[in-house]
């Protein structure tokens, strides 16, 4: 029997973000973002957030902000993690739409540098240099 695939949005810290194909498994959630997994559902659509549930325990990199209505940051994901469609009717996790894949590499598209001060934490996205000349 041939294992299923899924298309998931990559994320890693200081990268842009970028589909992938992994393997239907929780070890292949868990292989992906090095660890016991923990899914999250920040969005106000059916994508999950699945990152490894002890990042910030582990001192892993800081990665991107969560970020409410109002553009006030109330988490920050730490590691490597990836989204992937939770549909509110499914058990389980599917691959991501192509819309969703253009919504969310646009949103999660520049890394973002966190930068601790005697007066809270500072989050500058690091955008290249030429980005008037991306594509």
């Amino acid at each position: 029997m041939e294992e299923s695939k899924l298309i998931v949005l990559l994320i890693k810290p200081g990268e842009k973000p970028r589909t992938v194909q992994i393997n239907h498994t929780l070890e292949a959630m868990q292989e992906l973002v090095g660890g016991t997994i923990q899914h999250l559902y920040p969005f106000d659509d059916d994508v999950a957030l699945i990152c490894n549930d002890d990042g910030k325990l582990l001192g892993l990199p800081l990665n991107r902000s969560l970020t409410d209505e109002n553009g006030v940051v109330y988490d920050i994901i730490a590691g490597d993690f990836f989204l992937c469609r939770a549909p509110v009717n499914s058990e389980s996790f599917e691959s991501l739409t192509h819309l969703q894949v253009m919504k969310y590499t646009s949103r999660f598209r520049y890394p973002e540098k966190f930068i601790g001060s005697d007066e809270g934490l500072f989050i500058v996205q690091v955008k290249p240099k030429d980005v008037g000349y991306e594509r």
